[in-house]
């Protein structure tokens, strides 16, 4: 226990010093457009990776939407990509919307040490194509539970040793990764999240937040940032309100998330790239993708940030 509390201090003290060198006169002299480039998901749109080629239509709308907000850069699932560009047709749709990919979406296998070997030669597959379309950064989620059946600390260490091995295969190809935390998965909950955050190899192994999702969970999302700060270096931006709509989550500023607090201290690390704001998509749901989306461009302009012309 004071191994882990000694490290986390230690990551708390980094942060805040991080944040004091990066303040600068541009805050102290009011003049504070945000540096930071945000981008967006396409699962609002209902982009899955199911069926290849079954849904084109929706990645298509989605980057035509997310364009037209001027957001800079987009995410989607890692079999889209891979789909897309077995098809040789991801180039010209990236070419024609005019905004780029910066990040993939995959789920890994944690559970199954007869799977590690697989997902290792999958990873060294899929990646390169990520990095063929100037993609920098593999966002991973572990596996799907029986919440009923779960026994977290039957399973912690695997975890920890499979996303250690993944990281690992990733930083050498030269991309980044993160752990995005996910409901219903092996990593959900706030104890979940430090257990694991705490443990891993974070020479390799990031984290890569969603925040609606961490509020959903139970936990203090501007808090698990806070404690994270120094290696949180991506994140699925959204609010949560626990409404029947978007799986319980909604546009920026509609919920309980501390988003300002959030965004002021990604804003404080210096990070540049890897905000990507989310909403799930839902059926009969109040506003339309792009409706949703030019909501939370909204909040987002009235805090500073910058988007595309």
């Amino acid at each position: 226990m004071k191994k882990k509390l000694n490290r986390r201090e230690a990551m708390k003290t980094m942060a805040l010093t991080a944040g004091a060198a990066s303040v600068g006169l541009p805050k102290a002299f009011g003049m504070s457009p945000s540096k930071i480039k945000i981008g967006y998901t396409c699962i609002t749109w209902g982009t899955f990776p199911l069926k290849p080629g079954t849904h084109d239509h929706t990645l298509n709308l989605a980057l035509k939407d997310i364009s037209a907000g001027g957001f800079w850069y987009f995410e989607t699932f890692m079999d889209d990509i891979v789909d897309w560009d077995a098809r040789g047709k991801l180039a010209s749709l990236i070419s024609e919307n005019g905004v780029p990919l910066l990040s993939a979406y995959t789920p890994v296998d944690v559970l199954n040490l007869a799977n590690r070997k697989s997902e290792v030669e999958r990873l060294k597959k899929q990646c390169p194509i990520v990095k063929k379309y100037h993609g920098s950064y593999i966002v991973l989620q572990v596996n799907h539970i029986n919440p009923a059946t779960y026994n977290f600390k039957e399973h912690r260490a695997d975890i920890i040793s499979g996303l250690n091995e993944y990281a690992k295969v990733i930083t050498d190809m030269g991309l980044q990764c993160g752990l995005h935390q996910h409901t219903q998965t092996a990593v959900w909950h706030r104890d979940q999240v430090y257990a694991v955050m705490d443990a891993v190899n974070t020479k390799y192994m990031k984290f890569a937040p969603d925040v609606g999702q961490l509020q959903k969970g139970g936990a203090d999302a501007a808090q698990v940032v806070k404690d994270f700060l120094p290696i949180v270096t991506h994140m699925h931006l959204k609010d949560y309100k626990g409404w029947k709509y978007y799986q319980g989550y909604c546009p920026a500023g509609m919920g309980v998330v501390d988003i300002p607090a959030i965004l002021h201290m990604m804003e404080e690390k210096g990070l540049e790239t890897g905000i990507m704001v989310e909403l799930d998509p839902t059926p009969k749901g109040p506003y339309t993708p792009l409706q949703a989306e030019m909501i939370n461009k909204e909040y987002l302009v009235k805090r500073g940030f910058r988007f595309r012309t």
